[in-house]
């Protein structure tokens, strides 16, 4: 921290002010010596005081941020409110000035301002999602839909800035690794040395390999005005429904990044807290929402990057506070080992969802998505978003329909380019249609087969009273994007095509008595597939 001066005045004692009952014009509580609470991070200060909270940025200057000047930091407040207002209006209130001297501070005092805080309405601390026992899969969905709409609406970059360019992006990626060096120079740690390494050298030739991708990225307008820090530390639960605040307002090159670089954070943090499987629904209900499988290209390499933020982050965090170093510097390590599994622990494969409506293929494929680790195309959800809907919208107001032959003709091709793109990419990506004609399931073997991938059917049955009584719910609830009715099932069961012999050899067939982990031990055999703990 920098030394204190007229623009800074000395931190530890506006801050013991602060903590004090008469700093503020509004009560802070019924037990004055218990009112007042600090929560102090790497680069601020959050003052608990009631129904308010006040953030203060420390006087700082780090290279990724400056706050070394009263007038930088007044100029970040209000850019704070600004940037939150956007997903937490009712949270964040205004810039308010710190009056009074550092030892008799007053919060929206009189006179002239000694320092400025974000005032906030305050939310319980212990609500955010790290520190929750658990997290639930209504959350998660909840979650990908609020920044699944936030990024339909966010403001892109201007396309003559230098936002998004390949040098923008792998500048910050860079910067953390020299940082991480220095920070860990005078550490004994062997295992901290060979993976900064191989992950930097990962990182550059990644990044290099991807220089096309970024520049048609930026070109498409998915490089936006993100929340630059998305991760469950700064996502709470409250009134049951997500609040996502501390928008990243210290450096726009930091925000204005790839909507698939926003995501990777915090599937990346789910991974890192062992949530696996609710990683991989996150990114599931994401992309049904977004439909932006062309971004995923690029996700190995933002989730690397992300994990190198973190690990930065501790690092910074065990250098300030040397009583906590230990456990700082071992958080550090357990973010370079998931970077190292993030960058190398794929393999692809196909999976082709077989059966009627009503035989359990969303259902089980939710499953095996979350506990293999896979991403899902839908073919009710992209044959409804080639026509502007949404996964749970009717179709019924389309002039001539969603589901004549032209149109499923344009499902499939999509569906095989996405599935193209994701096995590209490293992915194993399961297709749920119902594949019961040969024209639907040749093509994608003849994908996985020119790829070089292992592929699979999971054919689904069930008795026809208990697939209509499923597709009778489903069509009550109107929470699921399939639209098939009796009707349609009639058709499906009445022309239904056999495997060919060819086929016969990768299809796993269930029929009766089975459960979801017994699907997933069964493939997780046929691919060969180790599930992360």
């Amino acid at each position: 921290m920098s030394s204190h001066s007229a623009n800074n005045p000395p931190a530890a004692a506006l801050i013991a002010g602060l903590l004090r009952p008469e700093a503020y014009s509004h009560p802070v509580g019924e037990h004055p010596s218990e009112a007042l609470r600090l929560i102090e991070t790497h680069i601020s200060w959050v003052i608990l005081a009631g129904e308010f909270a006040y953030k203060i940025k420390k006087p700082l200057a780090l290279g990724f941020l400056d706050f070394s000047s009263l007038e930088k930091r007044r100029h970040f407040c209000a850019e704070e409110i600004r940037l939150n207002t956007r997903l937490a209006p009712e949270i964040y209130l205004a810039e308010v000035a710190i009056t009074g001297s550092p030892e008799n501070p007053r919060m929206e005092g009189a006179g002239p301002a000694i320092e400025w805080a974000v005032k906030m309405h305050a939310f319980p601390a212990d609500a955010t999602l790290d520190r929750e026992a658990e997290i639930s899969t209504e959350q998660i969905d909840a979650i990908a839909e609020m920044i699944a709409a936030f990024h339909a609406g966010i403001a892109i970059a201007p396309g003559a800035s230098d936002f998004g360019t390949a040098e923008a992006i792998q500048k910050p990626v860079q910067e953390n690794f020299a940082l991480l060096r220095n920070l860990l120079a005078a550490r004994a740690n062997a295992p901290c040395q060979p993976l900064l390494d191989a992950l930097q050298a990962w990182s550059r030739n990644e990044g290099k390999r991807l220089d096309g991708h970024f520049a048609a990225r930026k070109a498409n307008g998915f490089i936006r005005e993100c929340h630059g820090d998305l991760h469950l530390g700064n996502i709470a639960w409250v009134d049951n429904k997500p609040l996502v605040f501390d928008a990243l307002e210290f450096n726009p090159a930091l925000r204005h990044i790839d909507v698939i670089s926003e995501i990777a954070f915090l599937s990346m943090d789910l991974r890192h807290r062992g949530r696996r499987d609710l990683a991989w629904r996150l990114l599931d209900r994401y992309l049904e929402q977004t439909g932006d499988i062309n971004g995923i290209t690029a996700l190995p390499y933002y989730q690397v990057y992300r994990a190198m933020v973190r690990a930065k982050v501790a690092a910074i965090l065990a250098s300030e506070h040397p009583e906590h170093a230990d456990a700082d510097f071992g958080e550090c390590l357990s973010y370079l080992r998931l970077a190292d599994r993030l960058a190398h622990g794929r393999r692809p494969a196909l999976v082709l969802m077989h059966g009627v409506s009503g035989s359990g293929k969303t259902w089980l494929s939710q499953h095996l998505l979350e506990q293999l680790g896979a991403l899902r195309l839908r073919s009710d959800v992209t044959r409804k978003r080639l026509f502007g809907l949404k996964p749970l919208q009717d179709s019924a107001a389309i002039p001539g329909g969603i589901y004549t032959p032209a149109a499923s003709a344009r499902t499939l091709a999509t569906l095989i380019e996405d599935a193209r793109t994701l096995l590209a990419a490293g992915f194993p990506v399961i297709v749920d249609a119902t594949f019961i004609h040969q024209t639907w399931r040749a093509p994608f073997q003849a994908l996985a087969e020119e790829l070089g991938v292992d592929w699979r059917i999971i054919s689904l049955e069930a008795p026809s009273d208990v697939l209509q009584a499923r597709i009778s719910q489903r069509q009550q609830s109107g929470a699921d994007a399939s639209e098939a009715g009796l009707a349609v099932l009639a058709s499906q069961l009445a022309h239904l095509e056999p495997f060919s012999a060819r086929e016969e050899a990768h299809v796993l067939r269930f029929a009766s008595g089975w459960t979801a982990a017994d699907a997933v031990a069964r493939l997780a055999a046929e691919l060969d597939i180790t599930p992360e703990s």
